[in-house]
């Protein structure tokens, strides 16, 4: 009657030595590392590295605790562990220094990094080997970003490209315009008669649906103002918050940071935060800097400067600084943007030496820049380099001839140092709109070891008493719940680490709940079980019982929980997912821990006895009278 199949035991049995194997790794903590991977595209970090990495720290008779290739993808990249942040800030200086001999033209990344402690056999499983949880800012320490993105940055460049399609499409029309240009948060492109503006009108609609047209006249011209309809005005904003979501993943990469949390918060903010980053300063610098770039041709017309020295800027233009604090007036129109660019590699410049940027356009790109210098030789063409919402003139060359093959140099008054935070900020990607950093936490690593301490200590006390209550009243059958109550919490662990979870706080108070909980359904079966006892069931009887008639009970408890569960993690967010994601796996792992593993330890402690007569569980057998 109480006695289950083998297999039943075995599975019991291997859920323990997974829930043991795969909870371990949390409790060995983390080690200081030092991350190398590429800074390059046409550079590639192999297996070769890694004896190079290795060689370079032997040579040094810097110790270390192991170092390991690892392949994401197609990207590869090398660790190497250490036993102290002394030793590690030491190698992190030597191993950069030996691999990026050439100042300012830095081909490799190296960056702090903390990494799992486990021991040689754990990492020794491969594919299989177990990793610990992810530990959120609160226990970790790090760095909490909160980003303001400006949406009307984004459609100010939006506007900026239209504007150049629209004249475009009257170019390609042959439709006779005096001039387009952003106006605003609109487009104005002025005709000679409303001949021309009709045909213009019945062009755009077509070809540009996304915009709308009022028409009016000024100062004799006919005057075509088109601006965004609402519903593309929103997906433009979409559009941004995506981009510069996958900017900052791209740049977080370049850093080496290890499971950053990059994610929306309302409609144009972003949150980044950066569990266990050691150098905070160099995090905030470089993701506070939001470098966009920009292409325009400068007017140097007599006109133009006339006005620029009575301090006025004439109708389309606009009027920026270079590095020097000269003026300049630029046209609004943007030849080419950050969207265009495929690489950027800091470097030198061929002629006077001063450090510079490289930049590879892509195809499209390439073509673009092919025809505007041939079209204007002799002319200047302005890079301005956009941080913060603010532009500046980087450097604005006389084109004295076509130049093809897309390759373009930023060189002007710039460190070795600024080039290369330059470089990466640009290779990086692209930002659609410019954004600004609106709060900053930063939480120190004694912080979260303290918070880690507190919450760990508060979960051991709680789990005590309830194995005290427990025991103290249900004597032998308390020690099983005990025993379930310890392989659910097992379970609940392994489960998070194999599934790479991040523990926050909330999820700390979650777990604590959870063995509120378990032991709750332990509560419903030991009270069946002694019901059946004073009914004048056999104990064997009482026990099979029990477990059978409670298992309704328990399922319609926890299924109901289990809802409320689901539902905090669909529409939750932040620490109410991650106490969502908790609670739900500690609900599952409850019901097979106190169902199964509690009722296995009984039958087999009780199971093989036939002559049953009593059982601990502080109840009385009486035979039923006859």
């Amino acid at each position: 009657m109480n006695r289950y199949p083998l297999w039943k035991y075995i599975t019991v049995l291997v859920a323990v030595i997974i829930g043991l194997l795969y909870t371990l790794p949390n409790f060995y903590g983390e080690s200081p590392a030092v991350q190398v991977s590429s800074a390059k595209a046409t550079v590639k970090v192999d297996p070769a590295m890694l004896s190079r990495v290795e060689q370079i720290l032997a040579d040094a008779k810097i110790p270390h605790e192991g170092a390991y290739f690892e392949l994401n993808g197609t990207l590869g990249t090398v660790r190497a562990r250490f036993p102290s942040t002394d030793v590690q800030l030491q190698a992190r200086d030597l191993i950069e220094k030996s691999l990026n001999t050439v100042p300012g033209d830095p081909h490799y990344t190296v960056a702090l990094n903390l990494l799992p402690a486990s021991p040689p056999w754990m990492r020794a499983l491969g594919w299989f080997a177990p990793k610990p949880m992810y530990l959120g800012l609160d226990l970790r320490g790090g760095v909490h970003f909160l980003l303001q993105v400006d949406m009307q940055g984004a459609l100010t460049a939006r506007y900026d490209s239209l504007s150049a399609d629209v004249r475009s499409v009257l170019r390609d029309q042959k439709i006779n315009v005096a001039g387009v240009e952003r106006s605003g948060m609109g487009i104005a492109a002025t005709f000679a008669n409303t001949d021309d503006r009709d045909r213009a009108i019945s062009t755009l609609r077509t070809r540009l649906p996304d915009l709308e047209f009022t028409e009016r006249e000024e100062n004799g011209k006919q005057l075509l103002m088109a601006a965004l309809n609402p519903a593309a005005v929103t997906r433009v904003q979409d559009s941004a918050l995506k981009q510069n979501i996958n900017t900052l993943h791209n740049r977080i990469n370049e850093l080496g940071v290890a499971e950053p949390v990059i994610q929306q918060q309302g409609s144009d903010r972003i949150v980044v935060q950066l569990p266990g980053v050691q150098d905070v300063a160099k995090a905030k610098e470089l993701l506070g800097r939001t470098a966009t770039l920009e292409i325009r041709m400068v007017d140097d017309s007599p006109t133009a400067q006339a006005a620029l020295l009575g301090g006025s800027v004439p109708f389309g233009l606009e009027r920026y600084n270079d590095r020097d604090g000269r003026p300049i007036l630029v046209r609004r129109q943007v030849v080419l943007t950050g969207e265009n660019l495929q690489d950027a590699q800091p470097g030198r410049d061929s002629q006077t030496q001063q450090a510079a940027v490289h930049l590879t356009l892509d195809s499209k790109g390439a073509r673009i820049f092919r025809d505007v210098t041939r079209d204007n030789v002799n002319k200047r063409m302005a890079i301005l380099l956009f941080e913060n919402g603010k532009g500046e003139v980087v450097t604005a060359p006389v084109i004295r001839g076509e130049i093809a093959g897309g390759q373009v140099q930023i060189s002007g008054s710039m460190s070795s140092e600024e080039a290369a935070d330059t470089a990466l900020l640009l290779r990086a990607g692209a930002l659609a709109a410019p954004m600004s950093i609106i709060e900053e936490r930063t939480i120190g690593p004694s912080l979260g070891a303290d918070n880690i301490s507190k919450g760990f200590y508060s979960t051991l006390y709680g789990f005590l008493a309830i194995a005290v209550f427990i025991i103290v009243y249900y004597r032998l059958f308390g020690v099983f719940s005990t025993i379930g109550l310890t392989f659910n919490v097992l379970l609940l662990l392994a489960l998070l680490s194999m599934l790479q979870a991040t523990l926050t706080l909330p999820g700390i108070a979650a777990i604590a709940l959870t063995l509120g909980m378990a032991i709750d359904s332990n509560v419903l079966i030991n009270e069946r079980i002694r019901e059946e006892l004073r009914a004048g069931a056999s104990p064997q009887q009482a026990i099979h019982h029990g477990f059978e008639r409670a298992w309704g009970t328990i399922l319609d408890s926890n299924l109901t929980t289990l809802i409320v569960g689901l539902a905090l993690l669909a529409f939750g967010s932040g620490p109410i997912r991650g106490f969502a994601v908790v609670h739900c796996l500690g609900i599952l792992t409850s019901m097979f821990s106190s169902v199964v593993g509690v009722r296995a330890l009984a039958n087999l402690y009780y199971g093989r006895k036939k002559k049953l007569t009593t059982i601990s569980i502080g109840e009385v057998w009486k035979p039923k009278a006859n």
